[in-house]
C-alpha cells in the first residue's frame, strides 16, 4: 500500500513538471489583424496589403545620396549608443555561456595541511591533496530554465542593438534631410533679402522724385530688417542642427558636408507588409517578445522550485591522515555523496514567487501586444503622412504659382499707379511664405518615408 502510494506521488509530481520543459511559443491571444489602417488615396502608391516589406530592403537602398550613407556609415562606427549596444550582447552572450556550464560538474583541487604539537609529543604533519567534483542534476528543469532564460537575455541584446541601429539610421536621415530643408529655406529668403533691399533702393528713388511717400519708404525698409532677422535665425537654426548631427556621428561640432534638397531620390513606392511581418522584423517588438519568453522561463523556474534538488559529490585524492591516526606514507581515498532535498514548509514563500512570476508574465504579455499596437501606429501614421503630404505638395505648388502671377501682376499695376506698395509687400510675403511651407512639406514627405522605413523594422542588419 505504502509502495502504491509513493508511485502514485511520484507519477502526479513528474504529470504536473510537464510544463516545465516546454520551450516557450508565442501565445495564439495575440492579435496583429487590423493594426494598420488604410490611407485614404487615389494615388495608388501606398501598398498596405502587399506581402512585400520596404523594411527588407538594405538602407542604401532607401538613402541613395552618397554623403547621406557616409555619414550613416560613419554613424553606426563611432555613435556611443551603439557601441554601448555591441558591448552588451558580447556581455549577454558570455552570461549565456556560463548558464550552459551549468549544467556540467565542477571540479576543484583542495589541499589541506596541518601541524599538530601536543605536550610532550613531537610534530603530527598531516596532509590531504583531494580533488573535489560537484554537481548539480536537473531533474525538474531548474537549471534548464534558467540556461533558456538566459538566452532569451542574449537574443534581446541583440534586438535592442538592432533596434539602435535602426533609430541611428533614421535620425541621422532625418537631421540630414532637416539640414538640407534649412539649406534650401535660408536660399529662398536670402533671395527675398536681395529682393526687398532692392524694393526699398527703388522705393528711395521713387521718393526723391515725388513719386512715393516717407511711409512707404519706412514700411518697405522694416519688412527688408524684418526678412534680414528671419535670414538671421534660419542660419542659426542650421548650425545647431549640425551640432546635433556632429555629436550625433561622435565627433565635436563642425560643418557637414551635404548635397541640396532637390539631389535626393526616394523610393516612389512604400511597402508597409502584412501586419504579421511586424512581430519578426520590428527590433523592439521583439525584445518586447523576448522579455516575455524571459518571463515564461522565470515563472517555469518557480514551479521547479517546488520539486525536489539532487546533488551529487565525490572527493578522491591522497592523503596520511584518517582523523584518528597518521600514516606515511599517504593512502588514496574516494569518498561520494548524493543529496536529495524536497521543499515542505517555506513559509508560502515558493507559492508567493509563483504567484508573482505568473502576474510579471502577464503583464509581459499585455506589454508584448501594446508594442505590437503601437508598431501597428507608427505604420499607419507613416503611411497617412506621407500620403497626406503628397496632395498638399501638389496645392502648394499651384500656390506658388499662383502667387508669382500676384507678385508680377502687383509689381506692374505698382509702376502704373493703379497699386499702392502694401499690395506689393503682402503679395511677396505670401510668396515666401509658400515657398518656405513647399520646402518644409517636401522634406516631410522624406521623413514620412523615413518613418516607415524604421516602422516597418527597417536598417536591421
Amino acid at each position: 500500500m505504502k509502495k502504491q502510494i509513493i508511485y502514485m506521488v511520484c507519477a502526479t509530481a513528474l504529470l504536473s513538471s510537464c510544463h516545465i520543459y516546454k520551450a516557450y511559443n508565442r501565445p495564439d491571444t495575440i492579435e496583429t489583424s487590423g493594426i494598420y489602417r488604410d490611407p485614404v488615396s487615389d494615388s495608388g502608391t501606398l501598398a498596405v496589403t502587399d506581402t512585400a516589406n520596404m523594411g527588407n530592403l538594405p538602407w542604401k537602398e532607401v538613402f541613395r545620396d552618397s554623403k547621406l550613407q557616409a555619414l550613416i556609415e560613419e554613424g553606426l562606427a563611432n555613435n556611443v549608443d551603439m557601441q554601448a549596444a555591441v558591448l552588451r550582447v558580447e556581455e549577454a552572450k558570455l552570461l549565456l555561456t556560463s548558464a550552459r556550464l551549468s549544467f556540467l560538474p565542477s571540479l576543484n583541487l583542495a589541499p589541506q595541511g596541518t601541524i599538530t604539537k601536543m605536550e610532550n609529543t613531537g610534530y603530527v604533519k598531516a596532509y590531504t591533496l583531494p580533488a573535489v567534483a560537484s554537481w548539480e542534476v536537473d531533474l525538474f528543469g531548474k537549471l534548464l530554465n534558467a540556461s533558456r532564460e538566459q538566452k532569451t537575455v542574449y537574443l534581446q541584446s541583440q534586438y535592442v542593438q538592432q533596434a539602435i541601429r535602426s533609430q541611428l539610421i533614421g535620425g541621422i536621415a532625418n537631421t540630414y534631410f532637416t539640414l538640407l530643408m534649412l539649406d534650401r529655406q535660408v536660399e529662398i529668403t536670402s533671395e527675398t533679402v536681395d529682393i526687398y533691399k532692392e524694393n526699398v533702393r527703388v522705393m528711395e528713388a521713387m521718393k526723391g522724385a515725388g513719386m512715393a511717400t516717407e511711409a512707404a519708404v519706412v514700411q518697405m525698409r522694416a519688412v527688408f530688417h524684418q526678412v534680414s532677422g528671419s535670414l538671421i535665425e534660419l542660419k542659426r537654426q542650421v548650425r545647431e542642427v549640425e551640432n546635433s548631427l556632429s555629436v550625433l556621428l561622435a565627433k565635436a561640432p563642425q560643418h557637414i558636408d551635404r548635397n541640396t534638397l532637390e539631389d535626393q531620390v526616394m523610393p516612389d513606392e512604400l511597402m508597409a507588409g502584412v501586419p504579421l511581418q511586424l512581430l519578426e522584423n520590428r527590433p523592439d517588438v521583439k525584445v518586447a517578445e523576448m522579455t516575455l519568453a524571459g518571463a515564461y522561463y522565470t515563472t517555469n523556474k518557480a514551479r521547479a522550485a517546488f520539486y525536489p534538488g539532487l546533488n551529487i559529490t565525490a572527493t578522491a585524492g591522497w592523503t596520511n591522515g584518517s582523523g584518528v591516526t597518521v600514516s606515511n606514507p599517504g593512502q588514496f581515498m574516494f569518498q561520494a555523496l548524493a543529496s536529495l532535498a524536497q521543499p515542505i514548509f517555506n513559509n508560502g514563500k515558493l507559492i508567493a514567487n509563483l504567484k508573482i512570476s505568473k502576474a510579471e508574465e502577464q503583464i509581459a504579455k499585455m506589454n508584448y501586444q501594446q508594442a505590437i499596437l503601437e508598431a501597428g501606429k507608427e505604420v499607419s501614421d507613416a503611411l497617412y503622412l506621407y500620403d497626406a503630404t503628397n496632395r498638399k505638395l501638389v496645392r502648394d505648388q499651384i500656390q506658388i504659382e499662383e502667387l508669382k502671377k500676384a507678385v508680377t501682376y502687383t509689381n506692374a499695376l505698382f509702376h502704373s499707379g493703379q497699386s499702392g506698395y502694401l499690395e506689393i509687400l503682402s503679395a511677396r510675403q505670401s510668396l515666401l511664405n509658400a515657398q518656405l511651407t513647399e520646402v518644409s512639406d517636401n522634406v516631410q514627405r522624406m521623413q514620412a518615408v523615413i518613418n516607415l522605413y524604421s516602422a516597418v523594422g527597417g536598417g536591421r542588419e
